[in-house]
C-alpha cells in the first residue's frame, strides 16, 4: 500500500504535470494568437494613421484646386468672346479719343491661339501730348479686360512742342470658341 508521502509526491507531480500541459497547451498558444492580434492590431493603427495624413492632404488640395477654379474663372471672366472684338476696339479707340489723342492707324495683326485663349495683337499709332498718352494707358489699366502693351515706341513731333506720336502693339485676349 502507499504511504501517504507517496500520494502526496504522486499528487504533486501530477499537478506539476497538469500546470507544464496547461502552460504548453493552452497558455504559450494564447500568448502567441495575443502577439499576432497585438501586431495586426498596431498595422491598422499605422494604416489608420496613414489614411488620416492623406485624407488632410487630399482636404487640402481640394482646398487648392478651388482656389485655382476660382483664379481661373476670375481670369476668364476678364477674356470676352471673340465675337467682342469690335466692342473691344472701339472701347480703345473711346478712351484714345476721350483722352485728346488722335488715332491714325489701327490695324489688327495675325491672332495667336493659346490653350484656351486667342491673343489677337493690334497695331496702332496715336497722336497727341505725353499726358494724354499717360491718361489713355491708365484708363486702359482700368479695363475689365485683359489686355497688354508691347513695342512702345514715342516719338517727340519736331514742329509742336509737347506733341508725340507712339506706335505700339496692343494685344487683346478672348476666350478660345468652343468647336
Amino acid at each position: 500500500m502507499m504511504t501517504s508521502g507517496f500520494r502526496h509526491l504522486i499528487f504533486f507531480i501530477l499537478i506539476i504535470g497538469l500546470a507544464y500541459a496547461s502552460y504548453a497547451y493552452m497558455i504559450k498558444p494564447a500568448n502567441a494568437h495575443l502577439d499576432q492580434e497585438r501586431t495586426a492590431m498596431e498595422q491598422k493603427r499605422a494604416k489608420l494613421d496613414e489614411l488620416d495624413r492623406v485624407t488632410a492632404a487630399a482636404e487640402d488640395l481640394t482646398e487648392q484646386l478651388r482656389k485655382v477654379e476660382e483664379a481661373i474663372a476670375v481670369f476668364e471672366s476678364k477674356l470676352p468672346p471673340s465675337s467682342e472684338i469690335h466692342t473691344v476696339l472701339e472701347n480703345v479707340t473711346l478712351i484714345a479719343q476721350r483722352q485728346g489723342l488722335t488715332p491714325k492707324t489701327i490695324r489688327t495683326m495675325k491672332p495667336v491661339e493659346n490653350r484656351g485663349y486667342i491673343e489677337q495683337p493690334i497695331s496702332m499709332e496715336l497722336h497727341g501730348d505725353f499726358q494724354a498718352y499717360y491718361a489713355f494707358l491708365l484708363e486702359l489699366e482700368k479695363l475689365d479686360r485683359i489686355t497688354k502693351i508691347r513695342e512702345l515706341k514715342l516719338k517727340k513731333k519736331p514742329q509742336a512742342e509737347g506733341q508725340t506720336e507712339a506706335t505700339f502693339v496692343m494685344s487683346i485676349f478672348f476666350q478660345k470658341s468652343a468647336a
